[in-house]
């Protein structure tokens, strides 16, 4: 084993997720109406607690970040912390779960619920392919303690890998793998690999679902959607007509609910009557939470909304921090379950990095689309301006992706640089 030295301070923590579509055939599939079983107390709890730390966080990225489309991922962030969350101590560790919304629960029992609900949610539907993967790929100069890979590596059906890090085909492989998970929409997560680095890592998720009720290309018309500054842009809208959905609305806001194959994957889509960042900054889980108790079914006349592809890339940091985990992106935090050098790692960054692709047939996502309300002369829905969408599965309520669209014509710049903390 080489010399650890001084700089070896960083534990890289990185997220991805995608998604992709099939040509699964959505209409007439017998629709699913339970869960296979009952979710247990700790399986519950993890995924509302997923849920409003999901939405937490969305909040503060989207205070911090002015780009107009915002994609995250709340299951994956969660299960990629939580990971993470098994190699800390102390206050780190008291901080990263309070933070994650698990203070009740012990590291046994939030390991089990991950592991349980991941063999739920990935064969609920047979004809929905939802992969979750993860990975851990530590660097041969840093010693750990191997019941801490073990665990990790079990509960979170992890490959393991230890790797020199100074070797360009560490990177290789690691993107490789990124590729091979979201099957080769993010071909890769890295553009270089810092050899300092004490460990990276990777959750991925990779969402493939038709609709349930197929839109008609020949239905697909130009429409102006119009941003938030009231500037219009021009966008291919997709309609449906003389369906019946679940609608629904507040005093502020309209909602539908598009379900996928046999329903039990479903993207909902807000369209505020005002701004919707300024709504999505009071989105909460009592505010979801209102917004799914209000869809009722309800024959529309016409449901449009834009076909769109969209990547968003993002440090995740900052807005973690503010929620409270602060403690583990500094020198000083805790790691000591993870490696006898525990006290000199922190986590150096969290990176989040998405895709969502919507069509005729179905979604290629790392996030959820939403779909906007039309007002006069049709009981429906057009959105044809700034939304917000969230992808869950209802049965069990795990929301899978959340986001904000502001210009579906939008392309994604990449995240800003920034100066870790971590040293």
């Amino acid at each position: 084993m080489r010399h650890l030295t001084q700089s070896l301070s960083a534990l890289l923590l990185v997220l991805v997720t995608v998604a992709a579509c099939s040509d699964l055939a959505g209409p007439g599939l017998a629709p699913i109406t339970e869960l296979p079983r009952a979710l247990s107390v700790n399986e519950q709890q993890v995924i509302r607690s997923a849920t409003a730390f999901g939405f937490d966080l969305i909040r503060e990225v989207a205070a911090r970040d002015q780009r107009p489309n915002i994609v995250l991922s709340p299951f994956s962030a969660s299960m990629a912390l939580s990971m993470a969350l098994n190699g800390a101590d102390g206050e780190t560790f008291d901080e990263m779960r309070t933070t994650l919304g698990f203070p009740g629960l012990t590291l046994q029992e939030i390991n089990d619920a991950f592991s349980s609900l991941t063999d739920l949610l990935t064969t609920l539907d047979p004809d929905v392919r939802f992969g979750v993967g993860n990975s851990l790929w530590a660097n041969e100069d840093v010693p750990f303690h191997e019941a801490f890979m073990q665990e990790v590596a079990a509960a979170f059906d992890a490959r393991s890998e230890s790797r020199d890090f100074a070797d360009p085909a560490t990177l290789d492989a690691i993107n490789a793998w990124a590729a091979e998970n979201t099957d080769g929409r993010i071909d890769s997560i890295l553009d270089g690999l810092d050899p300092t680095l004490a460990l990276l890592l990777i959750n991925a998720i990779y969402f493939d679902a038709p609709w349930a009720s197929r839109f008609d290309p020949d239905d697909t018309t130009v429409r102006d959607f119009r941003r938030a500054d009231d500037s219009v842009v021009p966008v291919d809208m997709m309609s449906l007509r003389d369906v019946e959905f679940r609608l629904g609305q507040g005093p502020n806001y309209a909602a539908a609910e598009l379900p996928y194959a046999s329903t039990a994957f479903t993207m909902v889509i807000i369209l505020p009557h005002e701004d919707a960042r300024s709504f999505l900054a009071e989105l909460d889980q009592p505010a979801w939470d209102a917004v799914l108790a209000g869809l009722r079914p309800t024959t529309v006349d016409v449901l449009s909304i834009p076909k769109f592809s969209l990547t968003y890339d993002s440090f995740l940091n900052d807005a973690l921090s503010e929620m409270g985990m602060g403690r583990a992106f500094r020198p000083g935090a805790d790691f000591t379950r993870m490696s006898p050098v525990g006290d000199r790692l922190c986590i150096d960054f969290v990176r989040q990095k998405t895709f969502i692709e919507i069509d005729e047939r179905g979604t290629r996502a790392a996030a959820v689309t939403a779909a906007g309300v039309g007002v006069t002369s049709f009981t429906g829905l057009i959105v044809d301006r700034p939304f917000v969408f969230a992808l869950r599965e209802r049965l069990s309520g795990a929301v899978l992706f959340v986001g904000l669209v502001g210009d579906p014509t939008a392309v994604d710049p990449g995240p800003e640089d920034f100066t870790s903390a971590c040293g």
